[in-house]
């Protein structure tokens, strides 16, 4: 299986002395659906920026499609949900003007988009199930269909790799698991690899092919049955060492 993520012998430090990462090795094939799991502070969130190259490893090596992560060619085909990004909701924009930034992002267009751009974002926009609030502000959206507004942003760019980070961090139930049938779907009818980090994950567990759990190094990597208690107390990840 193709690589769409290798990690070899990987550290990183925010600041000498205090490792985040310690000898991670990694790999991750094309078209895999995996959780990213561990407590609070346990380098779950470095770990996915070292692999997309936002930040370069103090030792060992990061690569993305064969290619150096920080220097990866083809970012267009990364799609990223950092942990804050509904930290924009309040802006006043709609979803299509928030989907749109996603398609320029990827083609870097300067100006009014072609046609082939503006029905991407009208694909992406209806794959989120949104085509019917596409010109409302997203402010007046809740979190869960903000959320979707953010997925659609990088669907948009047509990636091979979703990242996202603590994607249903204030959602409800209800829509955790819309979420969840759009990731599915996603994985299984386009074929894009999906790396989804959180410390709980209830909806996504049927879905779910390989759980990684990381406290600074992987110390688990299996299939998601082989560590049944994660997915409903994720408290015991805490006291594991």
């Amino acid at each position: 299986m193709p690589l769409a993520v290798e990690l070899s012998d990987v550290s990183f430090a925010y600041r000498p002395g205090q490792p985040v990462l310690e000898s991670v090795s990694l790999s991750l094939g094309e078209g895999e659906f995996v959780a990213v799991a561990g407590p609070n502070g346990g380098g779950k969130t470095t770990l996915v920026r070292v692999a997309l190259g936002l930040e370069r490893p103090t030792a060992g090596q990061a690569l993305l499609y064969g290619e150096p992560a920080h220097r990866f060619s083809r970012r267009r085909t990364l799609g990223y949900l950092a942990q804050r990004s509904v930290a924009g909701a309040d802006a006043p924009v709609t979803v299509r003007e928030v989907v749109s930034a996603g398609r320029l992002a990827a083609t870097g267009l300067i100006g009014p988009m072609r046609r082939r751009d503006r029905e991407l974002v009208g694909e992406a926009i209806g794959r989120v199930g949104l085509a019917a609030l596409a010109d409302a502000p997203l402010r007046t959206l809740s979190g869960g269909m903000q959320q979707r507004a953010f997925i659609a942003k990088a669907l948009a760019g047509e990636p091979s790799l979703l990242v996202l980070d603590e994607p249903t961090t204030g959602v409800d139930a209800e829509s955790q698991e819309s979420l969840a049938g759009l990731l599915d779907t996603l994985h299984s009818e386009l074929g894009v690899t999906i790396v989804y980090v959180s410390h709980e994950f209830g909806a996504v567990e049927e879905f779910v092919q390989r759980v990684l759990l990381v406290r600074r190094s992987i110390v688990f990597d299996g299939a998601p049955a082989e560590l049944p208690g994660l997915w409903h107390d994720p408290s015991h990840l805490h006291a594991r060492e």
